[in-house]
């Protein structure tokens, strides 16, 4: 089979624009992927930027006849496949195959919502107050979303013209936790997310996002259609993105709206006005408590507070069971919904009561919307026996971390683990500049010096920047500073929405883009509008992130090197992989960091990166960028 498989990949990549190139890297990702595939053991491949990776698990995939399942972390990699890789495999393959994303059910428009709200728009504008959560949204926008419905095939919010606002989509829309499901529902047989999930149960393969992907792994196999493969690119999220899946997250919001979507239905206002008041007192008592991790059991009014809420959910959910048979058809739709909200709320809330060793519990979100959160201190158990044990799987990603299949519970017997590299010249490319003449970034005189070395590296590269901080509060003072400085355009993160800076960025070759971590990744923008990518510190984790900190103490003295060092290193290579995303790319990555230099754990984070030449001469640094500029 492989050598079947690198046979169809070079001739479809002949198709591509330009004739393709036969990539070395791509073919041994192909063949170590059917040969995975073949085997049933699992795969880990490292595929650096511009190896065609899509191209190179999709063919094995495909033409091994098993049902796949994709699964990715980023919406602008989804959109990819299913707009671009897919459709091109369909036309160029032999072999047929059908394909199909799915979303979480809150992504999609609900029929039986607008036809409650139709109902209730007809009886009055007070009738269409009582549904608590339309209550807030102008009905123009409703009848605008309402309208749109008519016309979709998908009924998915992402092919909205126009984006709504997060109040209108909840008025027309349900999570899972609400949904009672197409049986007991009205509009079961017309419903978007239900024939989003058919298509994927007749699919071959299956587009999903990794949160997806986790929540089903958590729920035992019930969201996704039965697989025999997966597919996890960018894979080093994995072992976050599933402990937050997951966990358990409680807000005041959750009381709040499941309040909201009981008023107008239950004939008592005392039963809401109860549950508002159990999410104000949740508030209270997590503002007392704030980014606190709880090594011993929760604290005595918070368990309090979760004991009194629970009775209070428990009132709902029995008022609206109560909601009888010969009820409205919406009555007794939404008193579905509620059932079904109140009952996960309720099991949220026992579980938090009943948690142990194996989780962690902490406070986050600040002043504003405090938050309770539990998560599994080790993902490794549950990826044993809902994935490793059941399926083959295929991780990806341009970085990889240091002994991540140890980490997600891998047996190394079950695992076949390579690095196909990339096809691009780094050595002649890309240069890696450390600035080892500035102070220790745990110094004061760090910050000062540090933007005025990103300033000379601007000025020197003509702009073309995109500069990656570590926190808000650093780049909110390297944008104030250089931007009195520099004549270059800069652009914050906080300016404007992601894709619409990114669409200027890329646009004016002058401009320089300030962000933080969200833009660390996901971000293509190649050709001269990008030139030097700066990052301001080695990302470490944050010393006080809850659920490190209660790993780091599992781990003892070697929580460094297990938990710290490999989680730098593989953010940092991904936003160093921002630079060259082509072969004609050329540029700078500064790291305005001296500790790269001069640290004893320096070369685990250097060889972790593209292997590009290296210096820690300024006058070298800008003397590169400026032939690049002047060319």
């Amino acid at each position: 089979m492989p050598a079947a498989v690198v046979d169809t990949l070079a001739r479809v990549v002949a198709h591509l624009p330009g004739g393709g190139e036969a990539r070395e890297g791509q073919q041994a990702m192909a063949a170590a992927i059917a040969h995975g595939i073949a085997a049933r053991q699992h795969v880990a491949v490292q595929a650096g930027t511009g190896t065609g990776k899509t191209l190179a698990y999709l063919i094995p995939a495909i033409l091994s006849g098993r049902r796949t399942v994709v699964a990715t972390a980023t919406k602008t990699l989804q959109d990819q496949l299913a707009g671009h890789d897919l459709p091109f495999l369909d036309q160029h393959l032999t072999t047929s195959f059908s394909w199909a994303v799915l979303k979480g059910r809150s992504n999609y428009i609900c029929r039986q919502r607008l036809a409650e709200l139709a109902a209730a728009r007809q009886d009055g504008a007070e009738q269409l107050a009582l549904d608590g959560v339309a209550a807030r949204v102008p009905d123009v926008d409703l009848l605008g979303l309402a309208r749109w419905a008519d016309t979709s095939a998908s009924g998915d919010r992402g092919e909205l013209p126009v984006e709504p606002s997060d109040a209108a989509w909840a008025a027309v829309s349900v999570s899972a936790r609400e949904c009672p499901g197409a049986a007991k529902c009205p509009n079961g047989g017309a419903c978007f997310a239900e024939a989003a999930r058919n298509r994927a149960l007749e699919a071959d393969v299956v587009v999903v996002n990794l949160h997806l992907y986790g929540l089903d792994l958590a729920s035992d196999g019930v969201i996704l259609p039965e697989h025999e493969l997966v597919i996890i690119d960018e894979a080093h999220q994995l072992e976050d993105i599933v402990s937050t899946t997951c966990g358990v997250e409680l807000t005041a919001h959750r009381f709040s709206d499941l309040a909201r979507r009981t008023r107008g239905l239950i004939a008592d206002d005392q039963i809401a006005a109860a549950l508002d008041d159990a999410g104000r007192l949740l508030s209270s008592a997590l503002r007392t408590q704030p980014s606190r991790r709880f090594s011993s059991g929760l604290p005595d009014d918070i368990a309090g507070v979760i004991t009194v809420a629970g009775g209070r959910v428990q009132l709902v959910l029995n008022a609206a069971k109560a909601v009888p048979g010969d009820a409205p058809e919406e009555s007794r739709a939404r008193a579905l919904r509620v059932v079904q909200g109140a009952t996960a709320l309720l099991e949220d809330l026992r579980l938090i009561e009943a948690v142990n060793d194996s989780q962690v519990v902490w406070v986050d979100g600040g002043e504003a919307n405090p938050t309770l959160r539990v998560a599994p201190l080790d993902v490794a158990p549950l990826l044993r026996t809902a994935l490793w044990d059941k399926r083959t799987a295929v991780l990806t990603s341009a970085t990889l971390p240091a002994r991540l299949p140890e980490r997600l519970g891998v047996e190394p017997v079950q695992i076949h683990e390579l690095d196909v590299g990339s096809p691009f010249d780094y050595e002649t490319s890309a240069l890696l500049y450390c600035a080892a003449h500035l102070p220790d970034p745990r110094q004061p005189a760090y910050l000062a010096a540090m933007v005025a070395e990103l300033g000379d590296l601007i000025e020197a590269a003509g702009g073309r920047t995109l500069a990656l901080f570590t926190s808000f509060r650093v780049l909110e003072e390297a944008v104030a500073a250089l931007r009195t400085r520099l004549s270059v355009p800069i652009l914050s993160q906080r300016d404007l929405p992601k894709a619409r800076l990114l669409e200027i960025f890329a646009a004016s070759e002058e401009t320089c883009l300030f962000a933080t971590m969200g833009f660390w990744q996901g971000v293509d923008v190649p050709g001269a509008s990008l030139s030097l990518v700066a990052i301001d510190k080695i990302p470490f984790p944050r010393p006080d992130e809850p659920l490190l900190q209660a790993r780091r103490e599992r781990a003892g003295s070697a929580a460094f090197g297990m938990i710290d060092l490999p989680r730098a290193a593989t953010l940092l290579a991904q936003g160093s992989g921002r630079l060259i995303r082509t072969a004609t790319d050329t540029g700078v990555v500064a790291v305005l960091d001296p500790r790269l230099a001069k640290a004893g754990y320096r070369w685990a984070l250097v060889q972790a990166l593209p292997p590009m030449r290296r210096t820690k001469d300024p006058a070298e640094a800008r003397a590169a960028l400026l032939a690049i500029r002047d060319r």
